[in-house]
Protein backbone atom coordinates (compact mmCIF):
# COMPACT_ATOMS: atom_id res chain seq x y z
CA UNK A 1 0.00 0.00 0.00
CA UNK A 2 1.18 3.26 -1.36
CA UNK A 3 0.95 6.47 1.71
CA UNK A 4 0.75 9.80 0.55
CA UNK A 5 2.85 12.31 2.24
CA UNK A 6 1.55 15.83 1.99
CA UNK A 7 3.64 18.90 2.58
CA UNK A 8 2.37 22.24 3.25
CA UNK A 9 4.04 25.12 1.48
CA UNK A 10 5.88 27.02 3.14
CA UNK A 11 3.38 30.07 2.73
CA UNK A 12 0.76 27.81 4.55
CA UNK A 13 2.93 27.40 7.15
CA UNK A 14 4.03 30.79 7.86
CA UNK A 15 0.19 32.06 7.57
CA UNK A 16 -0.10 29.60 10.84
CA UNK A 17 2.72 30.68 12.46
CA UNK A 18 1.58 34.86 11.80
CA UNK A 19 0.26 36.17 15.09
CA UNK A 20 -3.15 36.65 15.95
CA UNK A 21 -2.86 40.20 16.62
CA UNK A 22 -2.59 42.44 13.82
CA UNK A 23 -0.84 45.88 13.69
CA UNK A 24 -1.96 49.15 12.57
CA UNK A 25 0.22 49.15 9.45
CA UNK A 26 1.91 52.50 9.60
CA UNK A 27 2.66 54.66 6.34
CA UNK A 28 6.08 55.05 4.94
CA UNK A 29 6.71 58.32 6.54
CA UNK A 30 5.51 57.25 10.13
CA UNK A 31 8.15 54.30 9.81
CA UNK A 32 10.93 56.72 8.29
CA UNK A 33 9.85 59.03 11.68
CA UNK A 34 10.57 55.82 13.88
CA UNK A 35 13.97 54.94 12.35
CA UNK A 36 15.28 58.33 12.37
CA UNK A 37 14.52 58.99 16.48
CA UNK A 38 15.63 55.36 17.07
CA UNK A 39 19.28 56.23 15.51
CA UNK A 40 19.30 59.76 17.22
CA UNK A 41 18.94 57.81 20.44
CA UNK A 42 21.89 55.69 19.00
CA UNK A 43 23.96 58.09 18.11
CA UNK A 44 23.08 60.55 21.27
CA UNK A 45 24.36 57.47 23.62
CA UNK A 46 27.20 57.10 21.62
CA UNK A 47 28.45 60.47 21.92
CA UNK A 48 27.37 60.84 25.26
CA UNK A 49 29.46 57.50 26.00
CA UNK A 50 32.35 59.36 24.44
CA UNK A 51 32.54 62.04 26.60
CA UNK A 52 33.94 59.54 28.83
CA UNK A 53 36.55 57.60 26.56
CA UNK A 54 38.12 60.94 25.09
CA UNK A 55 39.91 62.04 28.47
CA UNK A 56 41.30 58.48 28.63
CA UNK A 57 42.67 58.89 25.33
CA UNK A 58 43.89 62.36 25.94
CA UNK A 59 46.26 60.99 29.30
CA UNK A 60 47.35 58.11 27.28
CA UNK A 61 48.50 60.11 24.23
CA UNK A 62 52.10 60.42 24.26
CA UNK A 63 52.37 63.25 21.30
CA UNK A 64 51.14 66.43 22.58
CA UNK A 65 49.58 67.58 19.70
CA UNK A 66 47.12 64.34 19.47
CA UNK A 67 46.60 65.18 23.06
CA UNK A 68 45.52 68.31 22.20
CA UNK A 69 42.84 66.93 19.23
CA UNK A 70 41.58 64.36 21.78
CA UNK A 71 40.84 67.22 23.96
CA UNK A 72 39.41 69.75 21.52
CA UNK A 73 37.21 67.04 20.58
CA UNK A 74 35.61 66.30 23.82
CA UNK A 75 34.68 70.04 23.85
CA UNK A 76 32.94 69.56 19.93
CA UNK A 77 31.33 66.47 21.29
CA UNK A 78 29.49 68.17 24.29
CA UNK A 79 28.37 70.85 21.59
CA UNK A 80 27.59 67.99 19.52
CA UNK A 81 25.53 66.69 22.31
CA UNK A 82 23.61 70.06 22.74
CA UNK A 83 22.42 69.73 19.62
CA UNK A 84 21.24 66.57 19.28
CA UNK A 85 19.42 67.59 22.42
CA UNK A 86 17.72 70.08 19.85
CA UNK A 87 16.92 68.28 17.51
CA UNK A 88 14.93 65.85 19.77
CA UNK A 89 13.50 69.28 21.20
CA UNK A 90 12.58 70.08 17.31
CA UNK A 91 10.90 66.52 17.11
CA UNK A 92 9.15 67.23 20.76
CA UNK A 93 10.48 64.41 21.95
CA UNK A 94 12.74 63.43 25.29
CA UNK A 95 15.95 63.33 24.85
CA UNK A 96 16.76 59.79 25.09
CA UNK A 97 19.23 57.10 24.98
CA UNK A 98 19.83 53.67 23.53
CA UNK A 99 22.65 51.68 24.02
CA UNK A 100 25.24 52.09 20.45
CA UNK A 101 26.84 48.46 20.84
CA UNK A 102 29.25 49.75 17.99
CA UNK A 103 30.35 52.81 19.57
CA UNK A 104 30.88 50.47 22.55
CA UNK A 105 33.21 48.55 20.94
CA UNK A 106 34.84 51.50 19.24
CA UNK A 107 35.65 52.71 22.16
CA UNK A 108 36.61 49.21 23.86
CA UNK A 109 39.07 49.19 20.91
CA UNK A 110 40.85 52.70 22.05
CA UNK A 111 40.41 51.06 25.74
CA UNK A 112 42.52 48.08 24.71
CA UNK A 113 45.19 50.12 22.48
CA UNK A 114 45.75 51.86 26.43
CA UNK A 115 46.69 48.95 27.88
CA UNK A 116 48.23 46.75 25.16
CA UNK A 117 51.06 49.49 24.11
CA UNK A 118 53.55 50.86 26.22
CA UNK A 119 53.36 55.15 26.24
CA UNK A 120 55.17 56.14 23.20
CA UNK A 121 54.40 56.56 19.55
CA UNK A 122 53.04 53.04 18.89
CA UNK A 123 50.18 53.62 21.29
CA UNK A 124 49.39 56.90 19.91
CA UNK A 125 49.19 55.23 16.24
CA UNK A 126 46.84 52.73 18.03
CA UNK A 127 44.64 55.22 19.72
CA UNK A 128 44.53 57.63 16.41
CA UNK A 129 43.50 54.47 14.50
CA UNK A 130 40.82 53.76 17.28
CA UNK A 131 39.96 57.51 17.04
CA UNK A 132 40.02 57.21 13.45
CA UNK A 133 37.36 54.45 13.10
CA UNK A 134 35.14 56.57 15.78
CA UNK A 135 34.98 59.42 13.19
CA UNK A 136 34.16 57.37 10.58
CA UNK A 137 30.84 55.77 12.33
CA UNK A 138 30.10 58.82 12.93
CA UNK A 139 30.47 60.96 9.65
CA UNK A 140 28.31 57.85 8.28
CA UNK A 141 25.55 57.84 11.55
CA UNK A 142 25.54 62.07 10.57
CA UNK A 143 25.12 61.38 7.17
CA UNK A 144 22.19 59.37 7.33
CA UNK A 145 20.82 61.19 9.93
CA UNK A 146 20.79 64.28 8.09
CA UNK A 147 19.18 62.76 4.64
CA UNK A 148 16.43 61.24 6.83
CA UNK A 149 16.22 64.68 8.49
CA UNK A 150 15.89 66.10 4.82
CA UNK A 151 13.52 63.54 3.63
CA UNK A 152 11.42 64.16 6.56
CA UNK A 153 11.32 68.14 6.41
CA UNK A 154 12.85 68.84 9.14
CA UNK A 155 15.23 71.18 7.69
CA UNK A 156 16.18 72.27 11.23
CA UNK A 157 17.91 69.15 12.69
CA UNK A 158 19.25 68.34 9.37
CA UNK A 159 21.49 71.15 9.47
CA UNK A 160 22.41 70.62 12.82
CA UNK A 161 22.99 67.35 11.94
CA UNK A 162 25.07 68.76 8.87
CA UNK A 163 26.80 70.99 11.44
CA UNK A 164 28.25 67.75 13.38
CA UNK A 165 28.90 66.06 10.34
CA UNK A 166 31.17 68.53 8.91
CA UNK A 167 33.33 69.13 12.49
CA UNK A 168 33.60 64.99 12.61
CA UNK A 169 35.44 64.98 9.49
CA UNK A 170 37.52 67.96 10.24
CA UNK A 171 38.78 65.44 12.99
CA UNK A 172 39.14 62.73 10.82
CA UNK A 173 41.34 64.91 8.72
CA UNK A 174 43.44 66.48 11.86
CA UNK A 175 44.23 63.01 13.30
CA UNK A 176 44.93 61.22 9.29
CA UNK A 177 47.98 64.26 9.64
CA UNK A 178 48.57 63.36 12.83
CA UNK A 179 48.87 59.47 11.94
CA UNK A 180 51.37 60.67 9.38
CA UNK A 181 53.47 62.04 11.57
CA UNK A 182 53.41 59.35 14.54
CA UNK A 183 53.08 56.46 12.06
CA UNK A 184 56.87 57.28 10.86
CA UNK A 185 57.85 57.91 14.22
CA UNK A 186 56.52 54.45 15.72
CA UNK A 187 58.31 53.17 12.79
CA UNK A 188 61.82 54.38 13.17
CA UNK A 189 61.18 53.56 16.99
CA UNK A 190 60.87 50.01 15.82
CA UNK A 191 63.66 50.18 13.83
CA UNK A 192 65.46 51.45 16.28
CA UNK A 193 64.96 48.50 18.62
CA UNK A 194 65.66 45.44 16.10
CA UNK A 195 69.19 47.08 15.07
Amino acid sequence: MLMRTTTKSKAAVSMKRAPARKKAIKSSKENLEDIFEDQLRDIYWAEKHLTKALPKMARAAFNDELREAFNTHLDETRMQIVRLEKCFELLEKKAMAKKCEAMQGLVEEGEEAIEEYDEGHARDAALIAAGQKVEHYEISAYGTLRTMANVLGKTQCAQLLEETKEEEAQTDVKLTRLAEKINHLAAEMQEEEVE
